[in-house]
């Protein structure tokens, strides 16, 4: 989901929705979906990544082929390749930019954007100024940095971050007026990297 803007997964089949509307099914199977802002985003079983304008559900964007898995959110997409290379897709556009080799996964937050090497190193590039790189920085970089290492899986949303180290320790970090990142910098922000819970494990990607 991207604020009201959400999608899901049925036996295969690929749903699409706003609000409280029906969930209107879209005529292509899906191995994953994802939303943005204005941008609705299906992966096939083949690995082709599609792009749709604004609820045009029939006329499908090919965007790229030989996808493993992607991460969609409010700037665009980060697209994981068959050679684990990562590419970014700016929102409304149709060419792919390439960014790293040799990554496991990625995340598309509300203004900054997180991939993970397969090694463990994260790295993080956009807003920070509610702490979203988790080191203490609070100006924002046009180019990814790294800002964690022995990192297993991240996850980003509205202003926050929440990692997996492979220790099995669930990190948070960003806007935490509400909490999502734990009780470290409640009421504002945890501008560095904290724990919230331990002993978890995410699903395989592999």
């Amino acid at each position: 989901a991207y604020y009201d803007r959400q999608m899901a997964i049925i036996d295969g089949n690929a749903y699409a929705w706003r609000g409280d509307e029906l969930p209107k099914k879209i005529p292509y199977k899906a191995k994953q979906v994802g939303v943005g802002d204005d941008s609705n985003y299906l992966l096939t079983d083949e690995g082709i990544l599609f792009h749709f304008d604004n609820d045009n559900f029939n006329k499908p964007r090919l965007l790229a082929k030989e996808i493993l898995r992607f991460a969609a959110g409010d700037t665009g997409a980060l697209a994981i390749d068959s050679s684990n290379t990562l590419w970014w897709i700016a929102s409304g556009s149709r060419t792919a930019q390439r960014i790293a080799e040799d990554v496991k996964t990625a995340a598309v937050g509300d203004g900054a954007n997180y991939y993970v090497t397969r090694s463990g190193n994260l790295y993080v590039k956009g807003k920070a100024h509610r702490g979203q790189y988790g080191d203490g920085r609070l100006e924002r970089t046009n180019h990814f940095v790294q800002t964690a290492n022995d990192v297993a899986y991240i996850t980003a949303h509205t202003g926050h971050a929440i990692l997996l180290k492979t220790s099995g320790d669930v990190l948070g970090t960003g806007g935490n007026i509400y909490g999502p990142v734990g009780k470290h910098g409640l009421g504002d922000k945890a501008i560095r990297w904290s724990k919230i819970v331990g002993g978890a494990k995410a699903r395989s990607e592999e």
